[in-house]
């Protein structure tokens, strides 16, 4: 089974081309819809007891825990520490439970791939890009606070960066049918190594 992963800036259009790799019948796993599930799972006792008022219903409640990390610097090292193994934990049972299933192809979508090294757990990987002002605009409809989104974009590699580290770039600057098509032409870039 070939292991793809798929990387990018905040609102380039990695779930948008993860969801195309799907379509093309590769299995997909996302790290962000891990966590989600995480938030109101088995992560929930854990950060409940080290973050108070995290908890809502139940649940993270994303926001709360927000805005406990923000005030304490040393307080994302800790919940990363708390959530990381638990993901890791969920990608590879997803990698076990595709291989099983006959799967030649696997997608990971991981956020920091690169910045975390992921990309050793991985034989190639694909950077999702687009124009600044593209994702200056994507960033705007989502209604992400500036000071926030400057964080998360701080915390992230450089675009030209990642771009050069890549196998594979597919560039979300365009129409749907576009990116698409440049999914498209990765996987049959890929097509002799997942037929062997």
């Amino acid at each position: 089974m070939l292991i793809l992963g798929v990387t990018g800036s905040l609102a380039m259009g990695k779930s948008t081309v993860t969801a195309m790799f799907a379509e093309f019948g590769a299995a997909t796993h996302s790290a962000d819809a891990a966590v989600h599930r995480l938030y109101s799972g088995a992560a929930v006792p854990a950060i409940g007891a080290a973050f108070p008022g995290s908890v809502k219903d139940g649940a993270v409640d994303r926001a709360a825990l927000g805005a406990i990390v923000a005030k304490d610097p040393a307080a994302l090292a800790r919940l990363e520490a708390m959530v990381h193994p638990l993901v890791r934990d969920a990608e590879n049972a997803f990698r076990a439970k595709a291989a099983a299933s006959g799967r030649r192809l696997a997608v990971l979508d991981i956020p920091l791939l690169l910045e975390t090294g992921a990309e050793r757990r991985v034989d190639a990987v694909v950077v999702v890009s687009c124009r600044p002002e593209i994702q200056a605009a994507r960033i705007a409809h989502r209604g992400m606070d500036t000071a926030r989104a400057a964080a998360l974009i701080a915390r992230q590699m450089g675009d030209a960066d990642k771009r050069a580290r890549a196998h594979f770039i597919v560039d979300t600057s365009g129409s749907l049918e576009v990116t698409r098509r440049e999914v498209r032409d990765v996987m049959r870039a890929l097509a002799g190594r997942l037929a062997g």
